[in-house]
């Protein structure tokens, strides 16, 4: 445990017995020990990805932070983007080492959000998938819904592995050869969760307005590209801290998200690193999945021209 006024790794540690934030249930301790305790099985999945962290500062709300600030240490590495939305070249941290998870930590980094693409390069890594169950919908929900993007996956013959994504649902990644673009990747992701929907109509779908989802489980489809997904093992600004946390297939229906914290991880993941060990072989995109997804609408796009026309509708109708 850290004593006051303890460094590790040359990162002084401060205000560790704060709360984290009303209704975490866990202090500043807490979560500085965790990263420290799964930081080898955490940085894997940081490494080299242009990193977005969300902090949470005391008496003020989250934020999100992708640009590093002035006070960054000199060792911390770091990559230049062109963010286009906004014309301007956003220097991230790639958080490649213990040093630099354990200064995340103390400056109240809880969430981390890598890239979907290592820097300098345009090939997305994996192909992902989250389902989001509706408001006040049941876990069980998404498990049920990730088992038909297991089902849709199978049709093109790829596979990938599930965790949970430390808030109400999970995510799937399926691991890329590195050859496909992002449009590409965007396409077949939108394939993919066209044929869970018509798996089951009833459960699952793809609509991108929320009051067109009617109490189904949400396919998100958008998740390539220029987004992010927490990363596995982040935890979460949520009551208790949860983390996102690989879940066996078999075993998703005798879990729920509550159940991996930043109290509880480190002693259920014992030493072992089970999402290396989950995660198939990269795989090539198949190329019918890209064909198809081709002819999808791009759900954002779509989106914001169906709100457009609603808006117009609704101004006639008085």
């Amino acid at each position: 445990m850290a004593a006051k006024g303890e460094e590790r790794d040359g990162v002084a540690l401060t205000n560790l017995d704060q709360e984290l934030f009303e209704g975490a249930g866990a202090t500043k301790r807490d979560l500085v020990d965790y990263l420290d305790a799964v930081s080898d099985k955490m940085l894997p999945v940081l490494r080299d990805r242009p990193l977005s962290v969300i902090r949470l500062l005391r008496g003020q709300d989250k934020f999100m932070q992708k640009n590093l600030p002035k006070y960054t240490p000199e060792w911390v590495p770091r990559t230049t983007v062109w963010a286009e939305a906004s014309h301007r070249e956003v220097t991230y941290a790639l958080c490649d080492d213990r040093r630099t998870l354990l200064w995340f930590g103390n400056q109240r980094a809880i969430e981390y959000h890598p890239a979907l693409m290592h820097a300098g390069d345009h090939h997305p890594t994996h192909l992902i998938m989250d389902l989001d169950p509706p408001e006040g919908g049941a876990f069980t929900l998404a498990v049920q819904a990730a088992r038909l993007v297991r089902e849709a996956l199978a049709s093109a013959n790829m596979a990938g592995a599930v965790k949970t994504s430390g808030a109400k649902g999970v995510h799937v990644f399926v691991p890329l050869d590195g050859k496909s673009d992002p449009e590409q990747v965007a396409a077949a992701t939108r394939a993919v969760a066209a044929r869970a929907e018509r798996l089951d109509p009833e459960l699952a779908t793809t609509a991108f307005i929320r009051e067109d989802r009617h109490g189904k489980v949400f396919l998100d489809a958008t998740r390539s590209g220029g987004a992010t997904v927490v990363a596995t093992y982040s935890p979460r600004v949520r009551p208790g801290v949860p983390v996102s946390f690989p879940v066996a297939w078999d075993d998703l229906d005798d879990v729920t998200p509550a159940d991996f914290t930043v109290l509880t991880a480190p002693a259920l993941l014992n030493g072992d690193d089970p999402w290396a060990a989950a995660m198939p072989a990269p795989q090539a995109l198949d190329p019918g999945l890209v064909e198809e997804g081709r002819t999808i609408p791009v759900a954002r796009v779509q989106a914001m021209h169906e709100g457009k026309r609603r808006a117009k509708a609704r101004r006639e109708a008085g």
